[in-house]
């Protein structure tokens, strides 16, 4: 597939807020702290019509939220899209959308955690390079942003390349592939679905509060599908909170990468933490001299 590349943000662009995801549950003032803080940068904000709907957990029923996903794309006055927020629901509207408006109206689309099932199938169906990166609610809905995650969501999201030094090395090796995976709880709740890229991929993937035996088990659904294990070249573990038990974790991660026979290595900023980096989904990626670097 021919991957798309969307537009580098330039002051002065608009920005729409999309809730995809959960329910927004706080007070207004929040969204307005993060409509104020992209505004005092010079962008233009519109939020979706259903920002404060609430659907029991849901930010609006699937209908309402793909509509707005819909308009969100097909307006061209908006030139990125930020999601509001995790949680859950995403994976409710994969099969409602219409991939041909994403594919012929491509623009940046950023989230992670739940987003991830919309980053996944963006890519896989419209072949749409997004980023996994901040949200309102989680980074920019605060009276204070944090200063790194804001630099790098913006360096990602307006230069033409991009590249991090790795923070730790589990199994050393230099590979190439597209940039491919996520929240890995989010992303194997796709299986059964057609998901995982036909080109090979560096497999990057984090999670929050999972014990190692359910970390354990998300990996080997993944491992257990040819497709994962044959196209799989790199394995970039982010930060994995909430762990039960550090040891199992380190062993697992060893018996992965000697069982896949890949190199194995960890960055520090694909998180659920509010230090973040902004990573390009689905861009080609070479890891080498222990450094990542985005195409």
């Amino acid at each position: 597939m021919n991957l798309i590349k969307p537009e580098r943000l330039k002051v002065g662009d608009t920005i729409g807020v999309l809730a995809t995801s959960g329910a927004y549950t706080g007070n207004k003032d929040s969204i307005l702290q993060a409509v104020n803080y992209f505004e005092k940068r010079g962008y233009n904000i519109v939020l979706s019509e259903n920002i404060f709907c609430k659907d029991r957990y849901l930010a609006g029923n699937d209908e309402k939220r793909v509509e707005e996903l819909h308009k969100f794309f097909t307006n061209d006055h908006i030139k990125a899209i930020i999601c509001l927020r995790g949680g859950y629901g995403a994976i409710r509207l994969i099969n409602k959308i219409d991939y041909t408006i994403i594919r012929n109206n491509p623009k940046i689309f950023c989230g992670y955690s739940d987003v991830t099932a919309l980053n996944a199938m963006f890519l896989k169906r419209a072949g749409l390079i997004t980023f996994s990166g901040p949200m309102i609610l989680s980074d920019f809905a605060k009276e204070t942003c944090n200063v790194y995650t804001s630099q790098e969501f913006f360096s990602a999201l307006t230069s033409d390349s991009l590249s991090y030094r790795i923070d730790k090395i589990y199994r050393k090796g230099d590979a190439k592939g597209i940039f491919w995976g996520g929240n890995l709880s989010t992303l194997v709740s796709l299986c059964g679905q057609d998901f995982i890229p036909d080109e090979k991929f560096i497999f990057f993937t984090e999670d929050l509060n999972e014990p190692v035996y359910k970390i354990d088990k998300m990996f080997q659904q993944l491992i257990n599908i040819e497709k994962f294990s044959k196209n799989i070249q790199a394995l970039v573990l982010g930060d994995f909170i909430g762990l039960d038990n550090d040891n199992w974790f380190e062993d697992l991660i060893d018996e992965i990468g000697d069982k896949l026979k890949i190199p194995v290595v960890k960055k520090n900023g694909i998180t659920h933490l509010s230090r973040k980096i902004t990573i390009p989904y689905g861009a080609e990626t070479i890891l080498e001299n222990e450094k990542l670097t985005f195409l």
